[in-house]
């Protein structure tokens, strides 16, 4: 019989993650969506104390290198509970590995530290207003002028950009030949004249999302990571790491947990919905080990976050109606509901999530466009 039971070594790692994370949240407060919402530089040392920073990255560049599985089970934990992990998320998540496998050695050692030791935040500087899920049509443009590059454009829904240290800029530095050439990758001190930095206040009251406007910003060339020009495969081996997550997953989670310690388990029909939400978890988790175990298709995290984040919509909808009456007060449990229609958005839509499925895993030929 196949067996799904973790190790007793990893019930003892999420039995510990679960006490710093009941922690966290005592000290600092519960957030929805905690990994762009919860926000403390002192919480993320104390997740770098714990050595849950870089867990997986291998230890000739400061990490711990733990089995991936690990990482999922620590940040499940977390972001089930609320607890602010969100300065750390993306340095961790995908700047870390990306400086990792294309960075140069310098750059590795001034970068990679920080990060481990919680000290910096970071921001990716990817949509633009008219290339959101279609990267490849991005326009900032970055040019060549002795030792330095010279950046001028617009992102935007840049998480943490009003408080990131450094932007890792997608951008354009040539625009020759088909679209998805000339895209290069640049590390962007937000501390730069001519950066300015614009947050957006959503209808739950969030800021994390904001709009960056680089103005003639003078980087120097070494912050370019990888080969000039060719970077699009390396966006495009971050955002496996963005989309197949445990975030994807559990971001809602606390609002789910808030519903159910109040819902009517005597109606069968409450017991059946939560029964199906509790399949839920328990499938979008599979998917999420499948991805970092390296057990999926190349391609298919497009499917897990496509399962992951319309299963959190489920979840806000039974919150929505398990609430009644109270859900039309605004508090922290209704503000979680009000965010879900993000959740399918953000990241990539599903209806690309689902083009990418059937085009790039499944071969399955495109709809010839009529004209």
């Amino acid at each position: 019989m196949l067996s799904f039971e973790l190790s007793s070594e990893l019930e003892a790692l999420r039995a510990r993650a679960r006490v710093v994370a009941a922690a966290g949240v005592a000290e600092h407060g519960r957030h929805n969506d905690s990994w762009i919402n919860g926000y403390s530089k002192e919480f993320a040392r104390t997740m770098a104390e714990e050595g849950w920073i870089g867990m997986g990255w291998p230890a000739e560049h400061g990490g711990r290198g733990r089995p991936p599985i690990e990482r999922v089970i620590v940040a499940e934990e977390m972001i089930s509970a609320g607890a602010p992990i969100a300065s750390m998320w993306f340095a961790d998540r995908q700047f870390g590995p990306t400086i990792i496998a294309y960075g140069t050695d310098d750059q590795k050692a001034q970068y990679l530290p920080q990060m481990l030791s919680g000290e910096t935040t970071w921001c990716i500087g990817m949509s633009e207003p008219d290339a959101g899920s279609d990267l490849a049509s991005l326009k900032t443009s970055a040019r060549r002028d002795g030792d330095h590059w010279i950046i001028n454009g617009q992102k935007i829904w840049t998480s943490f950009g009003d408080q990131a240290d450094y932007c890792y800029l997608i951008c354009r530095t040539s625009s020759e030949g088909p679209p998805h050439r000339g895209i290069s990758e640049i590390i962007v001190p937000m501390d730069l004249d001519g950066i300015e930095v614009r947050p957006i206040t959503d209808m739950t009251t969030n800021r994390h999302f904001c709009e960056i406007y680089f103005t003639e910003v003078r980087v120097p060339i070494e912050n370019l990571v990888g080969v000039e020009g060719d970077a699009f495969k390396q966006t495009m081996v971050q955002l496996e790491h963005e989309r197949g997550g445990i975030d994807r997953l559990v971001s809602n989670r606390p609002i789910y947990d808030a519903a159910v310690a109040e819902a009517d388990t005597s109606d069968p029909l409450v017991r059946q919905e939560i029964a199906e939400l509790e399949i839920g978890y328990r499938v979008g988790r599979l998917l999420v080990y499948r991805e970092v175990l390296k057990q999926a298709p190349a391609g298919f995290s497009a499917a897990t976050k496509c399962f992951c984040t319309e299963h959190e919509w489920r979840v806000a909808q039974f919150v929505a109606k398990t609430l009644g009456p109270r859900g039309q007060l605004f508090d922290e449990v209704t503000k979680g509901v009000l965010y879900a229609p993000g959740y399918t958005i953000m990241g990539g839509t599903s209806n690309i999530m689902r083009n990418i499925l059937g085009e790039r895993v499944l071969g399955l030929p495109r709809e010839p466009r009529v004209t």
